[in-house]
């Protein structure tokens, strides 16, 4: 019973889509994870600065002062070691920031996916029917090699 149930999980990893689907996944990790530092480390530290030198990772708002520290609290890390329960705004900011980075790419993947799809669709066919037999015959054939009529 162990190895018939074995046997058709081993048929189902090994099909085709599931194995493209978990590349595609490892790769959307490390990829989210780029982009990620991409947000945090390249782009809000610019706009922090055009800003008024505003950190947005340090952007909350304190719900519960902490037990250990009743505050203000200069930063995030600092509210969040006193114990206080905080809104994290600048961290989501910078996941909205990621997120949009991720399906603009992604857009602009398929459609580029999509436009080398139209190219193959839109090349010339290099075979045309015979009018006789309905076989594939070179374009510039003027007999054809099947049924040997002649064509226009």
């Amino acid at each position: 019973m162990f190895k018939h149930i074995f046997n058709e999980f081993k048929q189902f990893v090994m099909r085709g889509n599931v194995l493209d689907m978990a590349v595609g996944i490892i790769i959307g990790g490390a990829f989210t994870k780029i982009v990620n530092s991409m947000v945090a480390d390249v782009m809000m530290p610019p706009v922090g600065l055009l800003m008024g030198k505003v950190d947005f990772s340090n952007w909350f708002i304190v719900l519960k002062r902490g037990t250990q520290d009743v505050g203000p609290y200069a930063s995030l890390s600092a509210a969040q070691a006193a114990g206080a329960t905080t809104i994290n705004i600048g961290n989501f900011l910078n996941a909205v920031i990621s997120f949009l980075i991720v399906a603009a790419c992604i857009f602009v993947l398929i459609q580029f996916i999509n436009k080398l799809n139209r190219r193959k669709k839109a090349e010339a066919p290099a075979v045309k029917k015979c009018p006789f037999c309905c076989t594939d015959i070179p374009l510039a054939a003027v007999r054809c090699p099947h049924c040997t009529s002649e064509l226009k």
